[in-house]
């Protein structure tokens, strides 16, 4: 069985927060069967995930990390050395190559549908942080806020029927 997990970039965690993450992964593995994990990048949550993950692999060490690349169709050996250290395996999905600006949109969309279950920190409230004024000759005009890839994926996700745990809102003793 196969889970990708997709969180906001930014996250505010404690220990409680990690310690449910790491008994939910081990459920996972010892009463789904689950024996694939996708990452993408550039998120806290991923980062987070990715370490419960590899320090439960000691473990269970029939588990694999599959690292999905939203750029650099082409990698060296040295770099895929270096991304081996961290994953069990990575590759470029072929329509995230052709996907140019909309390359981490394709790149969820592709986890989403390769998985069984996906694995959000989501909150419906979250917004990007608001980029720099930008100067346009004599004009400042602030830059919208960008779109949450998490949501997009979110929404992907149900649009699919997919399985989804949501792993926000942090649950309060």
């Amino acid at each position: 069985m196969v889970a990708c997990f997709i969180g906001h970039r930014k996250i505010s965690v404690d220990e409680a927060f990690l310690s449910r993450l790491k008994d939910c992964i081990r459920e996972l593995i010892t009463d789904k069967n689950f024996d694939t994990f996708l990452f993408g990048s550039r998120s806290e949550f991923n980062n987070i995930c990715l370490e419960a993950v590899t320090e439960l692999k000691k473990s269970y060490p029939n588990i694999r990390r599959v690292y999905v690349r939203a750029t650099y169709p082409y990698i060296s050996e040295d770099y895929k050395e270096y991304l081996l250290t961290f994953y069990d395996e990575t590759y470029l999905p072929d329509e995230v190559e052709k996907a140019d600006k909309a390359s981490y949109v394709e790149r969820n969309q592709h986890m989403i549908d390769r998985s069984d279950l996906c694995v959000f920190y989501y909150d419906e409230r979250y917004t990007p942080p608001k980029e720099q004024i930008r100067q346009t000759h004599f004009l400042q005009t602030p830059k919208t806020h960008p779109k949450s890839g998490t949501k997009l994926a979110y929404q992907y996700a149900m649009a699919q029927k997919k399985a989804i745990l949501n792993l926000f809102p942090i649950p309060q003793n």
